[in-house]
């Protein structure tokens, strides 16, 4: 059966509702399960528009990012800077984890298959698992090349020229960022919000090239301050590349929903009518939405269909308050009475 859930900002999301009845040793229960479709502007979640706008945001960040790691690296090279080089390394590092989103964008938002019948977001997961290696190769890159070239003796400070361009860095992939992460946020997308903080790294990394440029030109004697602005660019890299793979890896070893939002998916089912007691709530992640599984106890006396009104009456609960769930199953058990003792005593 197929009933609408709810709609915003152009968004419909369209419910899927599936029943069975088990018996076993006796006992009956009903599995119920419920999968949401979801619908932008009229097309399937990941349909033309929701394609076309990520993919835009992404070819304008390729675009800014190649043209700002020339500036940055013949400025560099010209005015001899090594931060700047190493700031102009990691925008290339940029421009290939916009390659890797451009790739991926086809395969992950391409629906629901016999195959994969919970759709392809694990393939933006693996994307954004890729995009922090990348960080953390580069990272690792970056701090070999300052530490070692640390005592290399410079004929000249860095030129105002570098400064300059590292200035030009900021202002330009801080702007890239806001735009980029909203659009991710707007579609759930992890991979494009894991390149927008890319854009904001290398927009932070571009602070202590300023300082560092800037303080081997008012002190030529300290030139070592543009190896230490290096090194303090790779931490910054080494920090996003943290914050964005981590939640990812965490996804792929089917990491369970945070205690918040279980406590949220528990209240809104013992705030159902007829629902005595819920037990053995299980979440994962599909993609950046939450799949749940989890069981109800109800009134042993009722019927089979009253039982089912009550697990639809759950789901649709959980579908329209719940933590942004993609799929919801309910396992529906009748009380014992055991638990209508421990019901009684204030544990439902």
């Amino acid at each position: 059966m197929w009933y609408a859930v709810g709609t915003d900002s152009g968004t419909s999301q369209v419910a899927r509702n599936e029943a069975c009845l088990v018996v076993s040793g006796g006992s009956w229960y009903i599995a119920t399960m419920t999968t949401i479709e979801v619908r932008t502007n009229g097309a399937r979640d990941g349909g033309g528009r929701t394609q076309w706008e990520a993919r835009r945001v992404t070819w304008v960040g390729l675009g800014v990012n190649l043209l700002l790691c020339a500036v940055k690296l013949v400025c560099g090279l010209a005015a001899a800077s090594q931060a700047l080089v190493a700031d102009a390394v990691h925008t290339l590092s940029d421009s290939t984890t916009d390659v890797a989103v451009l790739v991926g964008i086809p395969f992950w938002s391409a629906p629901a298959d016999d195959r994969h019948p919970y759709g392809h977001r694990r393939i933006e997961t693996v994307v954004t698992v890729l995009i922090a290696a990348v960080l953390v190769v580069v990272a690792c890159g970056l701090v070999y090349h300052a530490l070692a070239t640390i005592e290399e003796h410079h004929d000249r400070p860095p030129e105002l020229l570098a400064l300059l361009a590292a200035v030009l860095s900021i202002l330009s992939k801080e702007t890239l960022y806001r735009w980029t992460v909203a659009v991710g946020r707007r579609l759930r997308s992890s991979a494009l919000i894991a390149n927008a903080w890319h854009h904001r790294s290398d927009s932070f990394s571009s602070i202590p090239v300023v300082l560092a440029i800037g303080g081997a030109r008012l002190f030529p004697a300290w030139s070592f301050l543009d190896h230490i602005g290096a090194v303090v660019v790779s931490i910054f890299i080494f920090r996003a590349a943290w914050q964005i793979g981590w939640p990812a890896l965490r996804e792929l070893m089917d990491a369970g929903a945070p205690g918040k939002d279980r406590r949220r998916i528990e209240e809104i089912v013992l705030a159902t009518a007829g629902v005595e007691r819920v037990h053995e709530v299980r979440t994962r992640y599909v993609g950046s939405r939450l799949q749940v599984d989890l069981h109800i106890m109800v009134d042993g006396n009722m019927t089979v269909r009253e039982g089912h009104k009550i697990s639809e009456a759950v789901e649709e609960r959980l579908l329209a308050a719940g933590p942004d769930l993609v799929d919801v199953v309910v396992h529906l058990e009748p009380v014992e009475p055991e638990d209508e003792e421990l019901t009684t005593d204030g544990h439902g």
